[in-house]
């Protein structure tokens, strides 16, 4: 069991926090209203990339030494044209940056909250979760922190993958608001 810290209580953070809580882990959200003191040794950014700046300033010094997986997609929503990272970068990157004494670990961007719910893509194909770190005993620590929860799981390499799971994320996110996917929809891993 581990305690597990989720900044963000929208449909991810719920989602998210759902399937640690089902593989038997204690979970603990983070909001503007609800913050805490100590956080647990792994901690989720279930909140838009523009949060993730405040969130910095306000934890960095707790964060040091933690699991920190980051959902982020940093879309552009005023043209919904682009990322908000420099284009040989990731969200993931930029965070691991910020924080050097964290392990940064790339995760669920390439699920919606739906899919993480039911287990499900378009209800019909297991729920694939890919994820990628630097650091291999963080990968290994995420993945058992969620082993029951009836999710699967694909590590995708290191963090330099972040940005090609940034990218997928991003078209996902596209193609549901055109409606040419539903949200409850997405990309199936068939292997």
């Amino acid at each position: 069991m581990a305690n597990i810290s989720i900044f963000g209580k929208g449909n991810m953070g719920n989602a998210i926090g759902g399937n640690f809580e089902a593989a038997g882990n204690k979970v603990t959200y983070v909001t503007k209203e609800k913050t805490v003191d100590e956080l647990g040794e792994i901690v989720v950014f279930a909140v838009p990339y523009a949060a993730v700046a405040g969130i910095l300033d306000t934890y960095r010094a707790q964060l040091s030494g933690k699991i920190v997986i980051d959902i982020t997609n940093p879309v552009n929503f005023k043209t919904f044209d682009s990322l908000d990272v420099p284009a040989d970068s990731s969200a993931a990157a930029e965070i691991a940056k910020e924080l050097p004494d964290s392990s940064v670990i790339k995760a669920f961007n390439t699920t919606f909250a739906a899919t993480l719910v039911t287990k499900k893509v378009a209800d019909a194909h297991q729920t694939t979760v890919l994820f990628a770190s630097d650091v291999q005993e963080a990968k290994d620590k995420f993945v058992a922190a969620l082993d029951g929860s009836g999710l699967a799981f694909i590590d995708a390499g290191s963090l330099k993958r972040a940005r090609e799971l940034e990218a997928m994320g991003f078209l996902q996110i596209a193609l549901a608001a055109s409606e040419k996917i539903s949200w409850t929809g997405g990309f199936g891993i068939f292997h």
